[in-house]
């Protein structure tokens, strides 16, 4: 269980405590501890939103095509990247989902990377952030795959051979329903442990140890978030195929 620990969240628990329980009173939940109802995964969630927000905004005031500035080269970058690799897995059909593609990147990216900032943690760590991006990219690519093949996307459970089906439904079904676990437990489990190893570290060297693991947590954080949009772009090109 993830405890209170970042200043930020414990701001949230001393003045938005009742804003906290009625936002969870809505979806029918209550907090282990009224008094603490903002946990810390939820507050750097917020603030990764919020972050990004501010960034499209300064990105957008200041977006040219004679003088472009730094940021814009380096959303630039992003762009081609995430459209290249889309493009690669998805194909023509990509440019219909780079919106989607982009903005988990980025999110992820960007709530990998908080926790290397002092007194904030990544909210990746906790389990229900993975999860919660595990299962937009699942309702996203079965949604894509219906939309785009409605009479035939359900036909794949059944297999290539109508006599097959009771055998291939579950196994399709346990198929797809893997997916989601797979994102999450893959995301959660090497940004848990990266973070636990970069504190362990950071508690018994005060020099050249801290750079190194610091390194190391950057470079896990960008090749998760890689990872899992890429295989959000595999799911979706595979719903999206011409052979449904």
């Amino acid at each position: 269980m993830i405890t209170h620990e970042t200043w930020l969240a414990k701001l949230f628990n001393t003045y938005l405590a009742s804003l906290g329980n009625s936002l969870l009173s809505i979806f029918h939940l209550t907090a282990a501890n009224p008094k603490e109802p903002w946990a810390d995964f939820i507050v750097m969630q917020l603030l990764v939103a919020v972050i990004m927000i501010l960034l499209f905004l300064v990105l957008r005031s200041q977006l040219s095509v004679s003088k472009p500035g730094k940021l814009q080269h380096t959303f630039e970058l992003v762009h081609a990247f995430v459209t290249d690799q889309a493009e690669d897995q998805v194909g023509h059909d990509a440019h219909h989902h780079i919106v989607i593609f982009e903005t988990l990147f980025i999110f992820l990216l960007l709530a990998n990377l908080i926790g290397i900032v002092p007194g904030f943690m990544s909210p990746t760590q906790a389990v229900y952030v993975p999860a919660g991006c595990a299962l937009v990219a699942f309702l996203y690519y079965n949604f894509v795959g219906f939309a785009k093949h409605p009479g035939t996307y359900l036909k794949h459970f059944l297999g290539p051979i109508p006599v097959m089906a009771p055998l291939m439904i579950p196994i399709e079904i346990i198929s797809h329903l893997a997916r989601p676990l797979s994102l999450t437990i893959r995301l959660f489990a090497n940004m848990y442990a990266g973070e636990q190893v970069t504190l362990v570290f950071l508690s018994l060297t005060y020099l050249f140890g801290p750079v190194v693991f610091m390194g190391l947590h950057v470079f896990v954080s960008m090749l998760q978030a890689y990872i899992f949009v890429l295989l959000t772009m595999m799911y979706v090109a595979g719903a999206v195929a011409e052979d449904h």
